[in-house]
């Protein structure tokens, strides 16, 4: 089989399955599911606390829509919609190849890019814009810590060992995010961040990840 029917096949939980990829045991951690609930209510209530400054911010600086949504992957390539607060210009996708890729690989990264709004570079930089993937979490596509939601262009590109970051629930935060963030501009050192957490992982692990999200949060070593 090719690559473009490999992956074709490992785009379903029982293909994932069938061809090596072993589930991984925080998907059916309860202990991991009950932080997650418990973090995606705490994180909808400052959400609802944030959202009206926020949302006029957003309409006074470039007036649009205030959220943001895109599809992507989650666990075992399944596609599911992922919610922001909007730090882009309202035809961003659509000027995306004017702006140059700085990063290497299957992810797309600019640290000047110019479809970013002067609000968005705030809410970025502070993380601000990732407070409606709470509801992400508490739906379940989405955990408080585990690996980048990868779109399915990018998925579509994948050689066969960078499914493995498709073992696990897609996180707000996790290894790329505490350790590199916008640093990390290599796609195959993402998967190599992705890959030591599912090694490493345990509740106490995703507990300490999420205290140094938010010391990453505080200093505001956000995206750009």
């Amino acid at each position: 089989m090719g690559l473009l029917a490999d992956r074709e096949v490992l785009m379903t939980k029982g293909s994932f399955l069938n061809n090596g990829i072993v589930e991984h045991p925080s998907v059916g951690s309860k202990t991991k599911r009950c932080i997650d609930i418990i973090g995606a209510l705490v994180g909808l209530v400052i959400t609802g606390l944030i959202v009206i400054p926020i949302a006029i911010a957003i309409q006074l600086d470039n007036p649009g829509s205030i959220l943001y949504s895109q599809i992507r992957c989650g666990l075992h390539g399944k596609h599911f919609r992922i919610w922001k607060f909007r730090s882009m210009i309202p035809n961003a996708e659509q000027q995306k190849h004017l702006v140059k890729n700085q990063a290497k690989g299957h992810i797309f990264k600019n640290d000047n890019d110019p479809r970013i709004t002067r609000v968005g570079r705030f809410l970025r930089k502070t993380s601000l814009d990732e407070f409606p993937q709470f509801w992400n979490v508490l739906k379940g596509d989405m955990s408080l810590v585990g690996t980048r939601p990868p779109t399915p262009k990018e998925v579509a590109n994948y050689n066969r060992h960078h499914f493995q970051r498709l073992r696990v629930k897609p996180g707000i935060t996790g290894e790329w995010q505490v350790k590199g963030r916008s640093n990390v501009l290599d796609f195959e050192e993402i998967v190599n961040l992705d890959t030591k957490y599912q090694h490493r992982w345990s509740t106490i692990y995703d507990l300490s990840l999420i205290l140094q999200t938010v010391a990453v949060v505080v200093a505001r070593k956000g995206a750009y």
